[in-house]
């Protein structure tokens, strides 16, 4: 096992120390050493993370109220010599909780099987080569390669690093990334202060790096406080409604339970007699499968979802598509084909040049840091020859100078290329090539060079500047480098609409999901692509209006905006809060570093399986396909799951309710109880037993068409609407038993129960559907269950 002592305060040690300590060395561990290694210290996980084992799964079934109420009710019945009566509760409470099992324990088997499909990696040496391994592999020794977007898969020390930020506020509240520097660090020194480790569950913000593991799993950071930082996940809108429903039902019962055992302890019945009786009508009121049906809906949901190249990462978010009113996505690969292309590199005056193509490529070929589609567009377009070309350094894009710069030797020449977004190319600019001659940029010029960014951005092309300059100095360098520059040029992408988006735009709409853009491209292609792709533009957002505006003055603005354009990551964030607090269900569509705090924060997160680790961990849903045509489909599969688990809440609760309603008044004016609570019990373990097949219900067209959400206000108005209905027909019952037919009270008791056991069946069919239940056909398992039950 790894010596603690000898890795304690690490951070003080050189990289050179902890190498020979590590037994390991730059190019990395050997195979074998690796396979070794991960035998003696265990896989890289946290140990609260862990999913619940089918033991614990099956103790779970028996912790919910109900069947603590139930066991209750079981041990009165035992002490009390009921012996008979209490085998047959503890039977319906085994019965209940195998039934709830097996199907829970099925589904989520399935489910982790299709989350396996996305799991983080990490790239690491082994033998002096890079590969891809699960960051679960990760040992200490190993030599991981960090680059932006990277989750940092364990603690280790940095060997090299280039402008690397790290984003650990998950660790230290930090909002903005921390500086990463190699180079010892006091032994003392805080989580912050150790500016040369990197941490696990941390991810890259920009620049790059190779960092030596020092621990792993449990024994990192990260694992230390894995208790403290484990945090429940943000409650969807589906979780908050099964949550206010429990609090309604708790209510009923409380109420149900004092007023029934009150009325019979008036009318002189045995105090056992009454107090099950009462607890038996609360438990039957109670739809105690709601919590296997929730599990088996969704699993079954992600399961046709991913049929349909939709991953679910988070169960619970499958009601929240369907609920989804507002879809917020950027538009490459979602509005347009996703495939850039370079269209042109132009000089100063909009010429084609070949010189400016040359830098262009020379700085895509030799840059380390965050792999981009434009850099392979400008190496695919054309090739230049590198063998005269020496790199000598390079700094890093990040997201804040919006530019990416590498420094090369030619023929004794040091030269800086730099390239990004225009207006922070003419940042650093001072001069441009006109003519082969470098003039002051004056502002003349920067107006000039403007009108023709606006023209080709009108046109929908991306535009990116170019320059460079003279490197007087040898290596290293850093962003202080940027200056006093030259702009050569500019390079022109082009992402065409996708043929079929109007479509799928529509069918959105038709939906009942509005959509709007969050571009960092500027306002003139954001609205360029949404009039190609015929979206429809109410209103437009640039990022530095954003900035300058209040969150009241968002929250009225966000609603009517369809564009939202040049905006930062924190702005992102801002958008999605005020969307979400003007009551809109918001999916946030991302696969970028800069989307991941919108994603977080989203009703829906969405990512894609090209995305970057830190977007793919925060989203709900990974999509193996890019396009709003699978979200299109996984929005109606979201809807059938939340229309099959609503479904049951309207069978179980208005069915007994109606049922325990007339238990309550039979009771005032019977001699004797209208219904043995063993009976209520079987009449709801029955009736439960074909409702666990509304998980795979057909759904009619009409549950989809629009966005579903939780109406408590609706579901109580339902459930005592229909309850009274169906009491009237209970009470026309309770006559024909006593009035034609003299029942006695065994016979009563056992007429009711089946009569109420078969119309409770009834039920089902009928509420399972708006539609005349003869025009809406049930899937079959939910038709041979109910036969079933039926012919017991």
């Amino acid at each position: 096992m790894q010596n603690h002592a000898s890795v304690d305060a690490y951070w003080q040690r050189t990289p050179e120390q902890l190498l020979a300590e590590q037994r390991s060395a730059p190019q990395g561990l050997s195979a074998d050493e690796a396979a070794a290694r991960l035998k003696t210290y265990g896989g890289n996980t946290i140990r609260a993370a862990r999913r619940l084992s089918p033991l614990g799964m099956l103790l779970g079934q028996f912790i919910q109220p109900i069947m603590l109420i139930l066991i209750a009710a079981t041990l009165i019945s035992g002490f009390s010599g009921e012996w008979v009566n209490a085998g047959i509760i503890l039977a319906i409470v085994l019965g209940s909780a195998l039934l709830s099992f097996f199907q829970e324990y099925s589904a989520n088997q399935a489910a982790a099987k299709l989350r396996a499909q996305v799991q983080t990696r990490a790239t690491v040496l082994r033998g002096g080569e890079e590969i891809s391994i699960l960051a679960e592999e990760v040992v200490p020794g190993d030599i991981v390669l960090l680059s932006a977007g990277s989750l940092i898969p364990a603690d280790g020390i940095l060997l090299e690093e280039r402008d690397l930020h790290v984003n650990q506020a998950v660790l230290t509240g930090e909002t903005y990334p921390a500086e990463k520097k190699v180079g010892a660090v006091p032994a003392d020194a805080s989580l912050a202060q150790r500016t040369n480790c990197v941490f696990m569950g941390t991810s890259v913000r920009s620049g790059n790096a190779r960092a030596l593991m020092i621990h792993t799993g449990m024994r990192t950071v990260f694992g230390g406080i894995a208790d403290q930082l484990e945090r429940r996940a943000p409650e969807t809108e589906f979780e908050r409604g099964v949550r206010r429903f429990g609090y309604f039902l708790t209510q009923v019962m409380l109420v149900l339970v004092l007023v029934i055992f009150a009325i019979n302890m008036l009318l002189h019945r045995p105090v056992l007699d009454a107090l099950l009786f009462s607890v038996a009508l609360a438990v039957g009121l109670t739809p105690q499968m709601l919590p296997a049906i929730v599990s088996v809906t969704l699993a079954k949901g992600s399961q046709k979802m991913a049929a349909r190249g939709v991953i679910v990462k988070r169960l619970a978010a499958i009601e929240n598509f369907g609920s989804m009113d507002t879809l917020c996505t950027d538009k490459t690969g979602t509005l347009t084909e996703g495939v850039m292309r370079l269209d042109a590199a132009l000089d100063t005056a909009g010429q084609p040049s070949e010189a400016v193509q040359r830098a262009a490529f020379f700085n895509a070929s030799l840059q380390t840091g965050l792999p981009n589609a434009l850099d392979e567009a400008i190496r695919s377009q054309k090739a230049f020859e590198l063998g005269a070309v020496t790199k000598l350094d390079e700094v890093p894009y990040d997201f804040l100078r919006k530019r990416l710069s590498v420094a090369i030797e030619e023929k004794g020449a040091r030269t800086l290329i730099t390239k990004g977004a225009l207006d922070n190319i003419l940042e650093v600019c001072t001069l441009e090539r006109s003519g082969g001659a470098d003039v002051p940029l004056d502002d003349a010029r920067r107006a000039e060079v403007q009108q023709r960014f606006a023209d080709w951005s009108a046109q929908g092309y991306r535009v990116l500047g170019l320059a460079q300059r003279t490197l007087p100095a040898p290596p290293p360098y850093d962003r202080t480098a940027e200056h006093d520059m030259t702009l050569c040029g500019f390079l022109l992408f082009f992402d065409p609409p996708k043929q079929d988006v109007r479509e799928v735009i529509t069918s959105l709409g038709n939906l009942g999901v509005s959509l709007k853009i969050i571009t960092g491209d500027n306002h003139l292609v954001a609205e360029h692509v949404a009039d190609a792709v015929g979206l429809k533009v109410t209103g437009v957002l640039t990022g530095a209006q954003i900035a300058d505006m209040s969150d009241d003055a968002l929250l009225h603005l966000a609603e009517t905006t369809t564009l939202f354009t040049e905006v930062d990551p924190q702005e992102k964030e801002r958008i999605i809060v005020a969307l979400r607090k003007r009551n809109h269900v918001v999916g946030y569509m991302g696969d970028g570093i800069n989307d991941a705090p919108a994603l977080h924060i989203a009703d829906v997160g969405i990512s894609v399986a090209s995305a970057v680790d830190v977007a793919k961990e925060a989203a709900d849903f990974v999509l193996l396909r890019q396009g709003l045509d699978v979200l299109h489909q996984g929005i109606e599969e979201g809807r059938r799951t939340f229309a099959n688990t609503i479904k049951y809440v309207f069978i179980t609760t208005s069915a007994n309710f109606g049922n325990m309603f007339s238990m309550a008044g039979a009771s005032l004016f019977l001699p004797f109880l209208p219904m043995l609570p063993l009976q209520i019990l079987l009449t709801n373990f029955f009736t439960d037993f074909p409702a666990l097949g509304i998980a795979a219900d057909s759904v009619d067209p009409e549950m989809v068409q629009t966005p579903q959400r939780w109406n408590i206000r609706f579901i109580r108005r339902f459930m005592v609407t229909f309850g009274l209905v169906s009491s009237v027909f209970d009470y026309l019952t309770f006559g024909a038993l006593l009035l034609m037919l003299h029942a006695a009270e065994a016979e009563f008791q056992t007429g009711w129960f089946v009569e109420s056991t078969l119309t409770e069946l009834l039920i089902l069919l009928v509420i399972r559907t708006r539609r005349p239940f003869w025009k809406s056909k049930p899937a079959r398992v939910v038709l041979v269950a109910v036969v079933a039950v039926a012919l017991v």
